[in-house]
């Protein structure tokens, strides 16, 4: 008699089953080994072993970028209560420029480390699709969110709750995507204004 996948899901170890919540949590299309790793600060073989295991049983798929989920794994996440999750907190906001693509600029950025930034994976909804990093001891999480002509850089504070970390980051992502729009001599005007910072007010 066979197994029905959705009882396979539910009878997963509690660490197979961490990974799998921070995916649908992040809503991964695609992920790295290392990117995982810096997230959820766990030792390489323990991770490797994980993964080995998810896939085995046909919960991930290893791709020549890393890994996703299986469409079946999507489904049964979705229906599955999520864990409230680190809030995002806006740092950097700008208008990109018409002239190029943002399809373009998310591809040049795609799987590349930037300074203290290790990649993690993306995640597409609609017509937005956000590039994830995670900075190089775990301490936050880093998101370019690309929707319309918008960028929206917010961070994802983890252990160590270091803002100043975080707005470093993002800086430097933010100076990478300048060098992409310098390096084809075609940028035009850019709106770029810091993100609203919820930890301080006017006063």
């Amino acid at each position: 008699m066979s197994v029905d996948w959705r009882d396979e899901f539910d009878s997963l170890g509690a660490r197979d089953v961490t990974v799998l919540r921070l995916i649908g949590e992040e809503e991964l299309a695609g992920f790295t080994f290392d990117g995982l790793k810096r997230r959820l600060s766990v030792h390489p073989e323990t991770l490797s072993r994980i993964l080995g295991r998810l896939e085995e049983r046909g919960f991930l798929e290893k791709g020549v970028e890393g890994y996703r989920v299986t469409q079946r794994t999507r489904q049964r996440l979705t229906s599955r209560p999520q864990v409230a999750a680190e809030p995002n907190l806006p740092l950097v906001q700008t208008l990109l420029s018409p002239d190029i693509p943002v399809q373009e600029v998310a591809s040049d950025l795609m799987g590349r480390w930037f300074g203290t930034l290790r990649w993690l994976g993306y995640s597409e909804t609609g017509d937005k699709m956000t590039l994830k990093w995670v900075t190089e001891d775990g301490g936050a999480q880093i998101n370019a969110v690309f929707s319309g002509n918008s960028l929206v850089i917010e961070a994802k504070l983890l252990r160590e709750k270091n803002l100043e970390n975080a707005l470093r980051a993002s800086y430097q992502l933010m100076g990478h995507v300048s060098k992409i729009y310098s390096r084809v001599g075609r940028i035009r005007r850019v709106a770029y204004f810091p993100g609203v910072n919820p930890f301080f007010t006017s006063g």
